[in-house]
């Protein structure tokens, strides 16, 4: 991955943070259509997004899932930049979309494992946003 010119990665920052709020919404939609695999893979994406532009802003590259959980949590929750609580809610949001998409013996109940990350979700992509825009200058 080549390095980005300054005003790219404010504009891939800038679009990787109106998808997460995208994301959100569509989990919100899907939650209350009762689509509860769709609301677990949206949920994650809307954090996966944030969280991505957050590496991005920062000069921080990834090439996989795994990847920006491991550099989520080695610069910005082992250095205490963001609560520990934020990379537990950012490693519940991947469980539930790999189970929700991959899991053929389980199902996701909306009201059990849906509906309890709905609002630490919010605060996880608030929280992130911030520092993204911050470090952008957005």
């Amino acid at each position: 991955m080549q390095t980005l010119s300054e005003s790219d990665r404010k504009e891939i920052v800038k679009y990787r943070l109106e998808k997460a709020e995208r994301a959100y919404l569509e989990a919100v939609g899907s939650i209350e259509s009762g689509f509860v695999e769709t609301s677990a893979n949206r949920l994650y994406y809307a954090a996966y997004y944030a969280v991505s532009a957050l590496l991005i802003a920062n000069g921080i590259q990834t090439k996989t899932h795994n990847g920006i959980i491991q550099q989520f949590g080695l610069n910005f929750i082992k250095t205490k930049v963001l609560e520990r609580k934020m990379g537990t809610i950012y490693n519940q949001l991947f469980s539930l979309r790999l189970t929700g998409d991959y899991e053929d013996r389980h199902s996701l109940s909306l009201s059990e494992d849906v509906l309890p990350l709905v609002e630490p979700a919010r605060m996880l992509i608030d929280a992130v946003s911030k520092l993204a825009k911050a470090k952008c200058n957005l």
